[in-house]
């Protein structure tokens, strides 16, 4: 058995996300500052028959957001997908006028230094499988700079970049790399948005390996 690892994992997109592929066989690793707000999505995977185990990662520290990748691999076997989907901190989201050297910093940490760091420990694994699969989730400044939201434009970006390059770099290995750009409310009511769709749209670009960038409504692009 392989698994999914779902970074920033909540009751969402994340529990949809869990159910979708741990229908498919993966063990499910959620991963979130809080171990304990896990405990039910981890109980109600389980009633589904369903692996999963909730581990305490905060993007912001990068030696734990590794250790909690790791010692999935450890007790849930291979980590074959990875998901990086935190929501974005209310200072990410400020006007760019108002928008600090300090939350910038915190932004970079928090969507280019996590992926980075994520992504370092489970290339090797998805190596030695021969496939594998790295999910970047963002809205929609991550494609449009949005100067409503100056944070997460300017992190976004440097995500999608480094993401658009893994793409081009472990393609030839078998290990897909994609986007999905959100650029609506999750679970809003347009159905489009709602967990479980976004959740298979996730597992279509996982499955399919086309290219890089998904865009919701828009279909590829």
């Amino acid at each position: 058995m392989t698994a999914i690892a779902i970074v920033g994992a909540g009751p969402g997109l994340g529990a949809a996300v869990a159910e979708r592929f741990g229908r498919e066989g993966f063990s499910v690793a959620l991963i979130a500052r809080s171990q304990q707000k896990l405990a039910g999505l981890v109980e109600g995977l389980a009633i589904r028959g369903i692996t999963a185990k909730a581990y305490q990662g905060d993007v912001h520290d990068r030696d734990q957001l590794t250790s909690a990748l790791a010692s999935a691999a450890d007790e849930l076997g291979p980590i074959e997908v990875l998901q990086y989907s935190p929501v974005p901190r209310a200072e990410f989201l400020r006007p760019v006028l108002e928008t600090t050297v300090q939350d910038l910093s915190a932004a970079a940490e928090f969507s280019i230094l996590g992926p980075v760091a994520a992504a370092q420990v489970v290339i090797p694994g998805m190596r030695q499988l021969g496939r594998g699969t790295i999910l970047f989730v963002n809205g929609s400044s991550a494609a449009t700079p949005n100067g409503k939201v100056a944070g997460t434009s300017i992190a976004f970006s440097g995500e999608s970049a480094y993401g658009l390059m893994l793409h081009e770099a472990l393609k030839p290995q078998h290990i897909h790399v994609g986007q999905l750009i959100i650029p609506g409310a999750i679970g809003g009511g347009d159905p489009l948005y709602a967990p479980e769709a976004l959740a298979e749209r996730l597992w279509t670009i996982h499955t399919g390996a086309g290219p890089f960038r998904t865009t919701v409504g828009a279909g590829i692009s």
